[in-house]
């Protein structure tokens, strides 16, 4: 396999273009859900001669997979393969609705932690590492698939699942531990707990923090605040269910490097589909190029990103997402005119180390859209804060302080944002 790290942009297309032509004659006449795309497009594979011919190509989204679960119960069409070629069965959160099953080949599979290889290498972890996964063992397919690509690197890794945060914060100390992988919000809750029973973080031997599942290492005070209380590195990692693990951060932590070698991106104006340039935001669309049995074409995420350019101090020449995941495109609210994400509302409200945990109440009056925020922090924080926000966004936000512990806390995905508008 062709080392893309030091290529040119010539090399990876003509890279990309290769593994997508072969890929593409796989599942032509195999896989019954593309077939009937391509058909429906008037669409001849052989035409993609290039990798800008794949515009050609229809998007993919989330519920036409759902649909098409539901119309070939239990898994759909979107199988290459016959179901005895197929091992491993994982599903998404259900947080945006009904979770989809996605069945994965060995082929496959070993694909995934090939990925996740990457994520580890770009953030130093070595043999010489003990990693602790801090997740429960579920069916969700980040944990196992972070758990085989450290496998690939020969790390010792200790699985967290079945324990008590207390329980894996002194487990993580007793082996010695030097590499935590979770959610942001994990290693955040984590922290919380170690302070409340006076454990020093900084006397452990973690040296490295990797976070996926949601925004939040990317964004500068979020990854500061891990950072302080874990006297650790941190980077981030981007991948989905459907998809495959896409992206990485490297030492310089300027955004979220794609993965060129296994996926082609894009990124689009949400409303057209259009491509956007260097400096602008759009919604990220991927191709995977080594996941044939449960292939996912033009998928449109839904994630809202900036197009970061192709160069980075650390010397890889492959796109960069500037500043990560920066929210998902349907997340933004418009306040009063302004528009705000919840990870720029984040990224002001960890600056405080006094602000245990928040949430976001969206309510609608009036026909406009309103927020009020409920923050764990002394009652006398609150002025200072709406300063703050008020600088950073042109707006009062309203603020009810509330006692400690009073919010919830998460293992997994962060559900801050509580949506009270009226359903249409």
């Amino acid at each position: 396999m062709m080392d893309l790290e030091g290529a040119t942009r010539a090399q990876i297309a003509a890279h990309q273009l290769q593994r997508l032509q072969e890929g593409l004659r796989r599942i032509s006449t195999h896989n019954r859900f593309y077939e009937r795309k391509f058909a429906s497009a008037g669409l001849n594979i052989d035409d993609i001669q290039s990798i800008a011919n794949l515009a050609w190509l229809p998007f993919t989204i989330k519920r036409e997979l759902v649909a098409d679960q539901e119309e070939y119960p239990p898994f759909g069409s979107n199988l290459t393969y016959a179901p005895s070629a197929y091992i491993r069965l994982h599903q998404t959160s259900g947080t945006t609705g009904h979770p989809l099953k996605i069945l994965d080949t060995q082929e496959n599979w070993d694909w995934w932690a090939k990925c996740w290889e990457t994520v580890y290498r770009a953030a130093g972890v070595t043999k010489e590492d003990i990693l602790f996964l801090a997740f429960g063992f579920g069916p969700f397919i980040g944990f196992w698939s972070a758990y085989e690509g450290a496998k690939r690197i020969g790390t010792l890794t200790v699985p967290g699942g079945g324990m008590t945060s207390l329980q894996r914060l002194q487990a993580l100390q007793d082996v010695g531990a030097t590499v935590l992988v979770c959610t942001p919000s994990y290693a955040l809750h984590l922290a919380e707990i170690a302070r409340e029973q006076h454990i020093p973080l900084h006397k452990s031997r973690i040296r490295l923090t990797i976070h996926a599942g949601e925004p939040g290492a990317s964004i500068p005070a979020t990854r500061k605040r891990i950072e302080e209380a874990w006297g650790a590195e941190t980077f981030d990692h981007a991948g989905m269910t459907e998809i495959g693990a896409y992206g990485f951060t490297c030492s310089a932590h300027t955004g979220i490097h794609i993965n060129e070698e296994e996926f082609i991106a894009e990124i689009v104006q949400p409303h057209s589909g259009q491509a956007v340039t260097e400096g602008e935001k759009g919604e990220l669309v991927l191709t995977n190029l080594g996941r044939w049995g449960s292939p996912a074409l033009r998928y449109r995420t839904g994630d809202l990103v900036e197009h970061g350019g192709y160069a980075c101090a650390c010397g890889r020449g492959s796109l960069l997402l500037k500043g990560g995941i920066l929210g998902r495109v349907d997340d933004m609210l418009i306040v009063r005119g302004v528009n705000l994400y919840p990870s720029a509302l984040a990224d002001v409200l960890h600056r405080f180390p006094e602000i245990a945990e928040y949430q976001v109440l969206v309510t609608r009056d009036g026909g406009m859209d309103e927020i009020t925020l409920r923050v764990e922090c002394p009652a006398e924080l609150v002025p200072r804060l709406q300063e703050n926000l008020r600088l950073a966004f042109s707006l009062r936000i309203p603020i009810e302080a509330v006692e400690p512990q009073t919010l919830p806390r998460f293992e997994l995905k962060a559900r801050r944002v509580i949506d009270q508008r009226p359903r249409a």
